[in-house]
């Protein structure tokens, strides 16, 4: 079976930061690209930073580029996201998220095949 497991969001101040974890499991973790989107209510997902395991290429989405960083630890099976000066802004429910590397699909959500829980993070002013 299949798993993502996010964990690490929490209440942070602004310019503070967090390490979200997404634990994986059922999947041969090396053939597969994981991405990080994040979601506020009435908004559409939004693409956040991506690992895309055909050449090895990690992309960020504009708004955290130089703020956020992906990495990724293949004996834990687990993809972390450092976020560093966090901003108010970057409230939302962050979502990891995995596809084939086969499938280049950037941060087009509903191309990515499986899907964590989810955590919140929430950064106050």
């Amino acid at each position: 079976e299949v798993q993502l497991q996010a964990s690490g969001g929490g209440l942070v101040q602004a310019g503070g930061s967090l390490r979200l974890s997404c634990a994986t499991s059922g999947f041969s973790f090396d053939d597969y690209s994981i991405a990080w989107f994040r979601q506020v209510p009435g908004k559409d997902r939004e693409g956040v930073s991506r690992f895309w395991s055909a050449d090895g290429s990690t992309d960020y989405a504009d708004s955290v580029r130089g703020r956020f960083t992906l990495s990724r630890d293949s004996a834990e099976r687990t993809v972390y996201l450092q976020m560093n000066s966090l901003k108010p802004e970057d409230t939302a429910v962050y979502y990891c998220a995995a596809v084939h590397w086969a499938f280049d699909a950037a941060f087009r959500s509903d191309e990515y095949k499986y899907w964590g829980q989810g955590t919140l993070v929430t950064v106050s002013s």
